[in-house]
């Protein structure tokens, strides 16, 4: 009988503390619209010189 009692107050705290689900979001509230520039984002000039900069290579960090 105890753990009736105790499964029902353990139960009802989680009801206390947790409540009910959150409304749910539209996806369209979800997502957003935004025009690109007329350059089509390219406000960043690719470097391939410098590109290699942005990788981690266990080769190059040893001077291989």
């Amino acid at each position: 009988m105890s753990e009736d009692v105790t499964t029902d107050a353990a139960a009802a705290a989680r009801h206390v503390r947790y409540g009910s689900l959150p409304e749910r979001i539209r996806f369209e509230d979800m997502t957003e619209v935004a025009d690109a520039g007329a350059d089509g984002g390219g406000a960043v000039s690719y470097n391939p010189e410098g590109s290699w900069n942005y990788f981690s290579c266990l080769a190059l960090d040893l001077g291989l």
